[in-house]
């Protein structure tokens, strides 16, 4: 059972720098327990130093970073959280089924090894050395150490990288289970299509701050334009637009022979493109 009321992360005022460089810029977010959360942003906009804050891998310069409750750098708080970060090693003597197995030691309650290896597709691997497993197949491995300790906060940072179709349509189904089991999914991906397809909620970083929060549907009504797409004369033809209806009046006014006619809201992408555009003669 999801209890949206306890708050797994927090944010408060947080400040961080970097010299004379401000990552973040006083941030302010709450997260609750339960949500699946997709933190977007150019790169340098501060998503992987706000992933870091929470993971306790920073301190922030100023404000308060808790999650649980607690401070992310206390040992019964790290305890409930499990990561993925794109910098994660493991030693490549190790055989699968050992790399889990030592990761388990590290938390209380951990999940049991055989259901760690099934989420993550590692079955035919699990007694493999690190070193003999494919790009997709480290992806698997790492996201299985992130989830290994049963954790109540799951931070992801581009976890299908490297994946083929079929391994990337695995993995997000095992997300979306896990995150539907009640825990607190935190997700950084270039693949917007992902972060549509799996958010409750989505929270657009730039410069340091958030310029948008809220679900796919109210991030990409942002835009405030239609996408309209046809097919005329065996031409296909998409675009946006501010008026649809003019252009619909239009092709139907000339008896236009269109078919594979549709009309939608603008696609994710265009709405993180239209909030994070960058002012082309924007001073330095």
């Amino acid at each position: 059972m999801i209890d949206t009321n306890v708050i797994a992360i927090s944010l408060t005022g947080v400040t961080k720098r970097y010299g004379s460089l401000t990552a973040l810029d006083a941030m302010d977010l709450t997260v609750p327990q339960g949500q699946t959360i997709a933190i977007l942003g150019p790169n340098g906009a501060g998503k992987t130093t706000a992933v870091s804050l929470m993971l306790g891998l920073r301190t922030p310069t100023q404000g308060k970073v808790e999650m649980l409750g607690g401070d992310p750098r206390d040992i019964r708080t790290r305890s409930a959280m499990g990561a993925m970060l794109q910098s994660s090693g493991v030693p490549e003597y190790l055989r699968v089924r050992e790399a889990i197995e030592l990761f388990r030691t590290y938390y209380p309650k951990p999940m049991a090894l055989g259901h760690v290896v099934e989420l993550c597709g590692l079955e035919e691997k699990v007694n493999a050395r690190v070193a003999s497993l494919s790009g997709g197949q480290l992806q698997r491995l790492y996201f299985a150490l992130a989830i290994c300790g049963d954790p109540k906060i799951v931070l992801l940072d581009e976890p299908t990288v490297s994946l083929d179709v079929e391994a990337r349509r695995s993995l997000l189904a095992t997300i979306k289970l896990i995150a539907q089991q009640g825990r607190t999914v935190v997700l950084t991906t270039h693949y917007l299509e992902e972060a549509d397809a799996l958010a409750d909620r989505i929270v657009v970083i730039d410069r340091g701050v958030i310029v948008a929060d809220g679900t796919p549907t109210e991030i990409k009504s942002t835009v405030g334009q239609k996408r309209i797409a046809y097919t005329e004369g065996g031409t296909a033809h998409e675009f946006l637009t501010d008026s649809p209806e003019v252009v619909l009046r239009e092709l139907f006014a000339r008896n236009a022979q269109i078919t594979d006619l549709t009309v939608t809201g603008a696609s994710l992408e265009e709405a993180f493109l239209h909030l994070t555009k960058r002012e082309e003669n924007h001073a330095a």
